[in-house]
């Protein structure tokens, strides 16, 4: 059997591949509302019955100004549990694990759908005050960020604790949370966005606080046995700025702090990043994450080809491969891909059998 269909197992949860759905927002939750909606549960569900070993759902804001649209997934209220429960529910009963991304949008956050220009809300257009470690914009033509006070700080790690405690009462069997592409803890960690002269600016250890204390208080939230992740951007692809250097002395902080995997992306927190992507072209952060800190790594990026993704796999340079928009255009490229490498239709649904030319007793 090919590696990229054999389990992984992660603390207490035995994934049965290593072909994961890599958290993609869907901007399509009701406004001020942050519950899934029936194309969240068909959306996650069709991935799952494609034969993904792990199903993320899409970064969920902890509060309600942390997401990036009004559109958002939220976890904040208790009052929210419902809809995600359902998702979870229907993960599960593929065999596949549930798994959910908590997140922050900090200064990137209160802006219009993307196929609506991604333009910058302003309160009196339905957006809300935008926060950040300082207040440095990202773009000129967005909002300047509240610089959070230490009892803000608080709060947000408090609440990441809190969408936690939910995931895990909702049926979730796996937390991320996202420190990436020039969200909130993002931009904790870059020297360029963070300007702060307190405990929580300046240096390597104090630009990496926020997100080593939000993952103390999730881990210290969640079980024992419950996988935690962490996605990180290894590079800023700025002069000057956080780069894979930093980003593996924070990783072994991580390790730590109890964390199992980093989901090992790039960029996002400047508009003049210096980046030209190509296939795979993040993988070299994976296998010099895994390398460096002995920890568990997951590859994403322009990874389209089960031969591309085995062979990831076969190189050590990754444990696990996320998919993003490959599996936005087939569900199903899971089945597809098994068929490529093991010769095998063997993991079809029964009710797709037909379609995969598999004999049925059936007329």
């Amino acid at each position: 059997m090919s590696q990229l269909f054999t389990p992984i197992t992660i603390r207490g949860e035995t994934i049965p591949n290593r072909v994961w759905v890599s958290p993609m927002c869907q901007y399509s939750s009701d406004t001020e509302d942050g519950r899934c909606r029936p194309w969240h549960l068909i959306h996650y569900g069709s991935r799952a019955q494609g034969g993904a070993g792990l199903v993320m759902v899409e970064a969920t804001a902890v509060q309600p100004e942390g997401r990036i649209t009004p559109w958002d997934l939220g976890f904040w209220s208790d009052d929210q549990s419902g809809s995600f429960e359902q998702v979870a529910e229907a993960i599960d009963r593929t065999g596949s694990t549930p798994a959910i991304q908590l997140a922050h949008a900090g200064r990137k956050a209160s802006h219009t759908k993307p196929w609506e220009g991604s333009d910058f809300l302003e309160i009196g257009d339905g957006g809300w005050e935008i926060i950040g470690p300082s207040p440095v914009k990202f773009q000129d033509d967005w909002g300047t960020p509240t610089e959070l006070t230490i009892e803000d700080i608080d709060a947000v790690v408090a609440d990441f604790a809190s969408a936690a405690r939910r995931s895990v009462d909702v049926g979730m069997r796996a937390i991320e949370l996202h420190m990436a592409h020039g969200y909130l803890g993002c931009e904790f960690l870059s020297p360029l966005s963070n300007l702060r002269q307190d405990e929580f600016g300046g240096s390597l250890r104090n630009r990496s606080r926020f997100t080593l204390q939000a993952v103390r208080a999730v881990r210290k939230t969640i079980p024992e046995s419950m996988p935690l992740f962490v996605r990180v951007s290894a590079t800023e692809y700025m002069d000057d700025g956080w780069d894979i250097d930093e980003c593996v002395q924070l990783c072994q902080w991580l390790k730590d702090e109890g964390v199992d995997l980093i989901d090992c992306s790039s960029g996002g927190n400047s508009v003049d990043q210096n980046l030209e992507p190509y296939p795979g072209y993040q993988v070299q952060f994976s296998s010099r994450i895994r390398n460096d800190t002995d920890m568990l790594t997951g590859a994403v990026g322009l990874i389209t080809e089960p031969r591309q993704a085995e062979k990831i796999l076969a190189h050590e340079e990754a444990d696990v491969v996320l998919l993003a928009r490959e599996l936005l255009r087939d569900p199903y490229w899971p089945l597809h891909a098994r068929e490529v490498l093991d010769d095998d239709k063997s993991t079809w649904p029964d009710q797709y059998a037909r379609a995969a030319g598999i004999p049925s007793i059936a007329r």
